[in-house]
């Protein structure tokens, strides 16, 4: 089956794109000798979990739930941060996770003994802000961020037990980012550093982006291990799956009103795509170009009730008509792990492609998906 032959709405994972992300990701651990972990908050179809395996060392979570799906379905090293976390579920992530990070002094101190086998660790707020204003949303050390210990707070007496420290700071970013945030981090913490057997630098490092500095990531890294002798962690999720993924979907009607022509979707951004709407986000489109580049133009929405449920304008070299397919680009990452069956729309089918061009079906959502989510 060809990807023109897929069902709609379908989620479509390129192997071939995915394996490519994976061997840079690889490289960058052979290089410096870091481990890199893959952040099921971005991308969690476990289906490929086997393939990303043989190359990166494990995965992060962020929950009870996410660290039982990274543990049963790809081994390897299993970590969790969560802000606070659930005194019920806590015994079951503590014989999951090799690590476990706290994001304050008073959770280490409530389950510090209850860790068993597991490497403590604490996440830092380094407050050195990297995100333009527009992405505060995604600024962990915006002002009044819940998300890691500021030096003010920093309690060096109840370090004890603890082995590594966590600083997240980076949404989609390039590698100046994080030489800019390290920078910081040692200027507040450095002096502990060398008390810790691992330092993770969290996520949001756009790595197998074209234009990504991997000499300085890779010089950052370095750093780190030869100045203070600790392990070294990454947790990308977006660089892992980053373009390796299509929505495939299909043209149900056009509408015309003041102008505009907008053309109706099986697919949604409110259900399919949140980032579009939260980000904002424009998703890249196979085959068009910006409003007014190309003949014909065309609003992209959706079936759904929610007047604001549009992806965005873009232009075509031809009319687009009821029954054509499109392809929405970069649709691997963020789209599975958030989609939701508002209005009763269906979950995306979820497919893979191999290198050479032939789509599987991994998933089809029927209605007992739908109604089995609300009682």
């Amino acid at each position: 089956m060809r990807i023109t032959e897929m069902p709609t709405p379908c989620y479509v994972v390129d192997e071939g794109k995915l394996q490519r992300n994976l061997e840079i990701l690889q490289k960058v651990q052979q290089d410096t000798g870091c481990k890199i972990l893959l952040a099921q908050k971005a991308f969690s179809m476990f289906a490929e979990y086997p393939l990303i395996g043989k190359y990166l060392a494990g995965t992060t979570a962020s929950s009870l739930f996410e660290a039982r799906l990274g543990a049963e379905e790809m081994g390897g090293e299993t970590h969790i941060f969560s802000p606070a976390y659930k005194d019920e579920e806590f015994d079951a992530i503590a014989s999951l996770c090799g690590h476990i990070v706290f994001n304050s002094f008073s959770q280490l101190e409530k389950y510090r003994h209850r860790c068993k086998n597991a490497s403590i660790g604490l996440r830092l707020n380094p407050e050195c802000s990297t995100q333009p204003q527009e992405h505060a949303i995604y600024d962990p050390c915006a002002p009044g961020s819940r998300l890691g210990v500021t030096l003010s707070q920093f309690r060096p007496e109840l370090l004890e037990g603890v082995e590594g420290l966590h600083f997240h700071t980076l949404c989609e970013q390039n590698a100046d980012a994080l030489e800019k945030t390290l920078q910081a981090a040692e200027e507040k913490f450095g002096a502990y550093f060398s008390r810790m057997k691992w330092i993770n630098l969290g996520g949001g490092h756009h790595i197998t982006r074209p234009d990504y500095d991997l000499p300085l990531l890779e010089r950052c890294i370095r750093h780190l291990t030869e100045t203070y002798g600790v392990q070294v962690y990454l947790e990308p999720g977006e660089a892992v799956a980053l373009d390796a993924g299509y929505l495939v979907t299909q043209v149900l009607d056009l509408v015309e009103n003041g102008g505009v022509t907008t053309l109706l979707l099986d697919t949604s951004a409110a259900c399919h795509m949140p980032d579009v709407l939260e980000m904002p986000y424009r998703p890249p489109l196979e085959g068009s170009g910006l409003p007014g580049e190309k003949a014909y133009t065309y609003r992209l929405s959706s079936c759904t009730c929610l007047s604001g449920d549009v992806i965005g304008d873009y232009s075509f070299d031809r009319p687009i008509l009821p029954g054509d397919k499109l392809f929405f680009r970069d649709m691997a990452i963020y789209t599975m792990v958030k989609n939701n069956t508002f209005n009763g729309i269906p979950l995306p089918t979820i497919g893979a492609m191999d290198p050479k061009g032939d789509c599987r079906i991994i998933k089809e959502f029927g209605y007992q998906d739908f109604k089995s989510r609300l009682s």
